[in-house]
């Protein structure tokens, strides 16, 4: 099996590919910006920390983006933090355009209603699974992830939500649609849970 970890300059890429590679030691991890290689990879993941302008430029500039694109519409596609709040329309940060596959937009965590928490969400946080999902399997609903965001999607299709969490408001954590899943949280910080929904990824055939 191969799987492409997109590499687009942003985020802890070589985290995510060490965590693949522990829990699929059979696959080819591939970390790269190539499109033939992600059109080739039989799974996509896409992670991203930082700044969604900064990494919406970077991924056009390494000339990844259609080739991403294409992914999320024909294969198994993880998307981890920015890499989830990418698929949607527009980000509040920079008011910067998105890729577009999904409705809806991304919000910053709005200061008048944070009773005195800190921005960004930083630490570990319950996961609250809204439905059934080949992902979350061998996962107990409330399990505690990995957070580190000033932003939130916000999608327009409550369809979409496979995990909410509250932090000074109630927001969307993961979404999923045919093959897409995607997690605001960090697997791969996320100790013998995040480990799990990777394997769960590995595995799936949507």
């Amino acid at each position: 099996m191969n799987i492409a970890v997109v590499d687009y300059g942003m985020g802890n890429i070589r985290s995510v590919s060490k965590a693949l590679e522990r829990v699929a030691p059979q696959a080819r991890v591939a970390v790269t910006a190539d499109p033939s290689v992600i059109r080739a990879s039989e799974r996509v993941v896409v992670p991203g920390q930082g700044a969604m302008p900064d990494c919406m430029r970077q991924l056009a500039a390494s000339g990844a983006r259609d080739a991403v694109i294409e992914a999320a519409r024909t294969k198994p596609f993880l998307g981890i933090c920015i890499g989830m709040q990418m698929l949607f329309e527009r980000g509040e940060e920079g008011d910067t355009p998105g890729l577009g596959l999904l409705a809806g937009g991304v919000p910053r965590f709005p200061a008048a209603r944070m009773a005195g928490l800190k921005v960004p969400h930083m630490g570990w946080n319950e996961v609250r699974q809204a439905r059934p999902h080949a992902l979350w399997s061998g996962i107990p609903n409330g399990e505690r992830f990995y957070f580190v965001h000033s932003y939130y999607p916000a999608p327009a299709d409550a369809g979409l939500v496979a995990a909410t969490c509250d932090y000074g408001v109630a927001f969307t954590c993961a979404i999923a649609r045919d093959n897409i899943f995607a997690v605001q949280f960090h697997p791969e910080k996320s100790q013998a849970v995040g480990l799990r929904l990777l394997s769960n990824f590995v595995q799936w055939r949507p």
